[in-house]
């Protein structure tokens, strides 16, 4: 860790007082736990917030966040937020839904014809977009009420998220058919996509803190919450688990990130292979 003197090298001092609040302010309305090894990035998140405010350091910054002056609360949330993603990241997931969940969903669901799904942390919207190309490259959902609910923290990737227009080098990994398929170029602006109406159509993007209360009932037939609740402590990660537990159908499936596991957190799945839990009836 940074002593103070040599805080005082930066361009914006932060003591280890206001590391330690910052911390705290971010796990009270977040409850993402920030420790020492997370100083850094910190320190270059709020040095935009900073410069944007005119403020020389944390200290000064603090009250703006506890008072929620002019909406800081929200961008300071903003700020702290990793966002990581990609189209069809951890790529087993997907052929899990194409191989596995979506024609296991076309005989249980075929009664009501309607289906579920939620991407909790979607990010800039890469994760929901992607499940979305899965169930239209895997079923025919002509007659079916298929939905994805795609929220977090962040309202600015939120945002981008819905508008659903990415740089060029985000699908560059793309099948070519999958690209000619499911985005829209711009003549105008070569160096940008948008993703197809048939794709925003399936998807809701709202604003949720997964500590405050879920306004949604559900339930799901399937959950994506990957490389979120890593950000959490142990105790926050059980609660979490048991609600996306709650959100769940029976026999409904909970996926999470390679790095994550609940199996000392929740009794409530069945681990079925590569971060892929089913929930127990």
């Amino acid at each position: 860790m940074k002593s103070d003197s040599q805080e005082l090298q930066r361009e914006f001092f932060m003591s280890d007082s206001d590391f330690k609040t910052i911390s705290e302010l971010a796990y009270k309305y977040t409850g993402i736990v920030l420790g020492p090894q997370k100083r850094d990035m910190v320190y270059g998140r709020l040095a935009r917030r900073l410069r944007d405010v005119g403020l020389a350091c944390v200290g000064d910054y603090i009250p703006l966040i506890e008072n929620d002056t002019n909406g800081e609360l929200s961008k300071f949330i903003n700020a702290i937020t990793t966002n990581l993603t990609s189209y069809f990241r951890e790529m087993h997931h997907f052929d899990f839904l194409s191989e596995k969940l979506i024609p296991e969903l076309i005989k249980t669901n075929s009664a009501g014809r309607k289906i579920r799904g939620w991407s909790a942390g979607c990010s800039t919207g890469e994760e929901p977009y992607s499940i979305a190309i899965t169930f239209k490259e895997s079923m025919d959902l002509n007659g079916w009420d298929c939905k994805i609910l795609a929220t977090d923290l962040d309202s600015t990737v939120l945002d981008k998220g819905l508008q659903g227009v990415y740089g060029l080098e985000r699908i560059e990994s793309l099948k070519p058919e999958i690209k000619k398929k499911w985005f829209l170029k711009d003549q105008n602006h070569p160096d940008i996509v948008k993703v197809k109406p048939e794709l925003q159509q399936l998807i809701r993007f709202k604003r949720l803190n997964l500590l405050e209360n879920w306004p949604m009932k559900g339930p799901f037939d399937f959950i994506f919450c990957r490389n979120v609740v890593i950000y959490f402590n142990a105790e926050t990660q059980a609660i979490l688990f048991d609600k996306y537990a709650n959100m769940l159908k029976d026999g409904g499936y909970l996926i999470i990130g390679h790095s994550e596991s609940l199996s000392r957190n929740c009794n409530r799945f069945s681990s079925i292979g590569k971060t892929i839990y089913q929930k127990i009836s």
